[in-house]
């Protein structure tokens, strides 16, 4: 536990200690511009060794959730600025959470109420998204029918997330995380379950599923370098209408040996709790640990006896 404590050199960023503050979700941007709140709300967090922000859309096209905040327009990296300034001042370090929700969202929060795009054309079943239901009131609404993204339009969303990446940058960011967890676009291209294209990012092989996350982390890279750039994953996740899929494990262990390679600042795995509870994930980490020798962040604290097995040395 005093480990916890201890600073950290995260690929030259050296971080006071080694908690770090999760990305969550706050709709509080009315207008997707971060404001003097948003700054004082992560200011006042700067105690903890690095914060991620909550997820900022890379693209009108990506957002799931009504007033949440972008990092793809001027005023929006505006915004951020006084926010990282804000952090810098109390001394802390931030990344942004580069994020497309893919097909969790409704048409409401589209112009001209266009579909949600992702992976496939099935819809998030039992799954809502905050936005406006038919009374024009927000609230969570059931998702809407997604509309598979076509081979050339995938490019264009690799692209947005290069773009928000150097605009972070611009903001002042440390660094970025790319949210690749909890059944939003990055993740419905990985499962099986979910991915039905028959063209390079199809679900019939790991290679083809794993290369939109792949593609987007060295476009990210290619923009800002290595040792800035953090990516999110959730691993046996199930919230969101993402299902169990045959070769689960073995997608992800050959992730975790490509991440290996690209020595990241870090890999973030979200979710414990379905890791845990999941007969196939209980090892998991053990394994996932034993692939990728880089910098890992756990979301929430993994119970000792886990903890011991993928970081015996207490590090």
């Amino acid at each position: 536990m005093k480990t916890l404590f201890t600073s950290y050199n995260l690929s030259g960023l050296q971080l006071t200690n080694r908690i770090v503050m999760a990305p969550m979700t706050r709709s509080r941007a009315a207008d997707t511009v971060p404001n003097d709140q948003t700054a004082l709300y992560y200011a006042q967090r700067a105690g903890a060794g690095l914060i991620v922000t909550e997820g900022s859309q890379v693209s009108r096209q990506g957002v799931g959730y009504l007033f949440t905040p972008g990092i793809h327009t001027d005023e929006q990296a505006a915004g951020w600025k006084n926010v990282t300034h804000a952090v810098h001042e109390q001394g802390g370090k931030i990344f942004s959470q580069l994020w497309h929700v893919g097909r969790i969202s409704h048409t409401s929060l589209h112009e001209n109420g266009v579909s949600p795009v992702g992976a496939t054309s099935k819809t998030a079943d039992n799954t809502t998204a905050f936005a406006y239901d038919e009374n024009g009131n927000p609230g969570p609404v059931q998702a809407s029918p997604p509309r598979p993204l076509l081979t050339d339009e995938v490019k264009s969303v690799i692209q947005d997330f290069a773009t928000s990446a150097a605009k972070a940058f611009g903001a002042g960011f440390d660094g970025v995380e790319i949210h690749g967890a909890n059944g939003y676009l990055i993740e419905q291209f990985i499962n099986a379950g979910i991915n039905d294209r028959d063209d390079q990012y199809g679900g019939g092989t790991i290679e083809g599923r794993l290369r939109l996350a792949l593609e987007v982390v060295d476009a990210v890279v290619a923009q800002v370098g290595r040792e800035r750039v953090g990516l999110r994953i959730s691993p046996f996740n199930r919230i969101f209408d993402m299902p169990a899929f045959e070769g689960e494990q073995e997608t992800w262990i050959a992730l975790a040996h490509e991440l290996s390679k690209r020595n990241l600042a870090y890999v973030h795995i979200s979710n414990r709790d379905a890791l845990i509870a999941n007969d196939d994930g209980k090892d998991f980490l053990t394994q996932f640990r034993k692939t990728y020798d880089g910098t890992l962040i756990l979301g929430k604290r993994p119970p000792k006896a886990v903890l011991n097995r993928i970081a015996p040395s207490g590090e």
